[in-house]
């Protein structure tokens, strides 16, 4: 889908009065059964006896042929017709048709399918967390356009790239450079749920010729379901053997941990937002079901969102204090407030903080800003929870810090 250059004048205009927005943040919970680490949290089982069921889309003038195999997500399917089409369903959102090299969109095609037509070469990587997922299969050249600065990347390779200028800053979701997309013929730009906060400048891009797709891999219920959106992508660059190789790589840690008896231990991973409020993770969201697999209990054992299906619950201290003040752990979501790096600081944000068991015994951690980049080493978190609830070796783990 080729942008027209007559109408980008127009458009700019318009571009220039929207203002940019930012929405809640994500962040929510997961899996708080009785069963022990390595088990039932391990398999979506309902998703098994749904795929059985499901059928493949219909599309006028093509033959299915097959669907891609998932473990863990639910949040998507990939459907294989004959010639090389591809149809991404995303459940929460819309559905892709993936057109390869050479060959035609299918006439009578339904309008709220969105076309995306292969080659995908000059991307704009709107959704900062896709992009270590693209790495993982070698397809970072096929970024040409960030939505972060170079100093913003904690992905080496984005980083890099940026700094050879293999790939240009193109403003960040809610305040894209418009002109910059155009004139460097962007075919695709990829964004996070965040862009559903920011409406009119989703619609300025496709205004303009080019595709969007939202990710919603922060939808799943499992960690191993996020970082198998590497499956969508592979599929999305043809690159399907290199995403099904990285992934097992990364279901192989939640396997060794299988049969590890848990501790029974509670943790509360939470944030401070600027308002004063608490913002955790719903009782069904994948931080939850890490701390599962890792031998751990999540604090919150019913907790959902009841304004969406999005991962984050906000809560006021009140109603935070009378849960997780006899947790046995706490652990501070740096990703997104900033790191708090000390007891003092935390006690800072809120006085009732020095009365919870956690900050008594010298159990309380934090996340390094650079986890929320990290799709494709979900693993290694768990590992760190694995060694904080076990008293492990703390100079092991990648992603947690202790609080002095």
């Amino acid at each position: 889908m080729k942008i027209r250059r007559c109408r980008i004048t127009a458009f700019m205009l318009s571009a220039a009065l929207l203002l940019g927005g930012c929405g809640s943040t994500a962040a929510s919970g997961g899996n708080s059964g009785n069963n022990s680490a390595g088990t039932d949290v391990t398999k979506d089982k309902t998703k098994d006896a749904a795929d059985k069921t499901k059928k493949a889309p219909e599309i006028e003038g093509l033959t299915y042929e097959s669907t891609m195999d998932l473990t863990y997500a639910t949040e998507f399917d990939v459907y294989y017709y004959k010639d090389g089409y591809k149809l991404i369903d995303v459940h929460e959102d819309k559905q892709y048709l993936i057109v390869p090299k050479g060959k035609e969109e299918p006439e009578n095609l339904a309008d709220d399918i969105v076309v995306i037509q292969q080659p995908t070469e000059n991307i704009y990587m709107a959704a900062t967390a896709s992009m270590s997922l693209f790495d993982a299969i070698g397809g970072i050249d096929k970024v040409k356009f960030s939505g972060l600065e170079a100093s913003g990347w904690y992905v080496e390779s984005a980083k890099e790239a940026m700094e050879s200028g293999a790939m240009t800053f193109a403003g960040k979701y809610s305040e894209p450079d418009y002109e910059t997309l155009v004139d460097g013929d962007c075919d695709l730009a990829i964004e996070s749920t965040m862009i559903l906060h920011t409406p009119k400048v989703q619609e300025m891009i496709e205004d303009l010729g080019i595709p969007v797709f939202v990710d919603y891999s922060s939808y799943e219920s499992h960690p191993l379901g996020r970082t198998e959106w590497i499956k969508l992508y592979g599929a999305l660059l043809n690159k399907e053997e290199e995403a099904d190789t990285f992934f097992d790589q990364q279901a192989h840690v939640i396997e060794e941990l299988k049969g590890f008896e848990n501790t029974e231990k509670t943790v509360a991973y939470f944030y401070v937002s600027t308002d004063g409020s608490i913002v955790v993770r719903k009782s069904d969201d994948y931080i939850p079901s890490m701390i599962e697999i890792a031998g751990g209990r999540y604090a919150f054992k019913d907790l959902k969102n009841p304004d969406s299906n999005a991962p984050s619950v906000k809560l006021t201290m009140e109603e935070f204090y009378a849960t997780a003040v006899d947790a046995d752990y706490l652990i501070y979501n740096g990703t997104i407030d900033g790191q708090v790096n000390s007891i003092s600081e935390l006690e800072a944000k809120n006085e009732l903080f020095s009365e919870f068991k956690a900050v008594k015994d010298g159990n309380v951690w934090y996340t390094g800003k650079n986890l929320y980049q990290a799709t494709d080493t979900v693993g290694e978190l768990i590992k760190d929870m694995h060694l904080m609830l076990t008293d492990g070796d703390a100079s092991q783990m990648t992603f947690l810090e202790k609080m002095e």
